[in-house]
């Protein structure tokens, strides 16, 4: 019989068996580990070492904590969900999860590594997702001995409070695994949106050049970042400006999505602003460091 792939009963967090794995424990990956263990999914979120993984923990209780602030999540569900999510060190676990999700840095080598490890040490019928922004599905799964078990699955950040999930298949990917991969984002109260497998799918193309623009803007001497930001916020209804959004997904990773744009498309539009490359030199990061466009105190709140 197939297990559920999502929360079916009266208390569906309590009867789920499904595990998940999530193989990174940043910010995304941590914030992964926490909505699916919020929707009832037993996890397990591992990282290459003790430290790396903890703090995964660590950032995972955190954005429960918000959400309960917010009052999106009560405080027994934020602790019923702590209670699902354990960590561990390598791929802990990955024979016995149904579904896992990679989450590692956006980098091409880096990430047909991971799976190729994940693929080892998997089940035969283990869902094998990747939450890349950008880079192309069929180029990361291609040195797999089966590709056509890989699917993108882009969760957006923070992920507890974005409602959508992108979902791309590779070149190979067979219709029965991208439709599990859409039921599984479902089950975790998302809205799914297709992508074709090209450099940046949907979001991250339209994204990618919205961030750049306004760094060039800051660049050129245009305007500040504050007022480019509130520009953004007041004239288009953005919910956050370019500089605060870049802030928090890290500086690292806007360029890094700016190059695989780049080397994909060799279009104008992404090659990356200087100020990026020179800000990602001087380890100013944006949230994760303490400092990018804003300084980040210990409260998290711009300075």
């Amino acid at each position: 019989m197939t297990e559920p792939l999502g929360p079916t009963d009266s208390d569906p967090r309590d009867s789920v068996r499904t595990r998940v794995l999530v193989v990174g424990a940043g910010i995304m990956g941590s914030g992964v580990a926490a909505q699916c263990a919020l929707a009832g999914y037993p996890v397990t979120l591992v990282d290459v070492n003790e430290e790396f993984a903890r703090r995964g923990r660590e950032s995972a209780a955190r954005a429960l904590d918000h959400a309960v602030r917010k009052g999106q999540v009560g405080p027994g569900d934020r602790e019923a969900a702590m209670a699902r999510l354990d960590v561990g060190i390598g791929l802990r676990r990955a024979d016995s999860a149904q579904i896992i999700v990679e989450a590692a840095p956006e980098n091409l080598e880096l990430k047909r590594k991971v799976f190729a490890e994940i693929e080892e040490a998997a089940g035969a019928d283990a869902l094998l997702a990747s939450n890349t922004s950008s880079l192309p599905i069929t180029a990361i799964g291609e040195r797999l001995k089966e590709p056509s078990r890989l699917v993108g699955v882009h969760f957006f950040n923070p992920v507890l409070q974005m409602a959508l999930v992108e979902i791309i298949p590779g070149h190979t990917t067979r219709p029965e695994v991208v439709e599990r991969a859409r039921e599984f984002a479902v089950s975790l109260g998302k809205t799914v949106v297709l992508s074709r497998d090209t450099p940046g799918f949907v979001t991250t193309r339209a994204l990618a050049v919205l961030v750049n623009e306004a760094a060039w803007m800051l660049y050129e001497g245009v305007a500040t970042q504050e007022d480019i930001d509130t520009a953004y916020k007041l004239g288009f209804h953005h919910p956050m400006g370019p500089f605060e959004l870049v802030d928090l997904v890290g500086i690292d990773t806007a360029l890094a999505i700016l190059d695989v744009l780049w080397d994909g498309f060799h279009d104008p539009r992404y090659r990356a602003c200087p100020l990026f490359r020179t800000m990602v030199s001087a380890h100013l990061l944006g949230r994760k460091t303490g400092e990018g466009f804003y300084r980040y105190p210990a409260t998290g709140s711009t300075a």
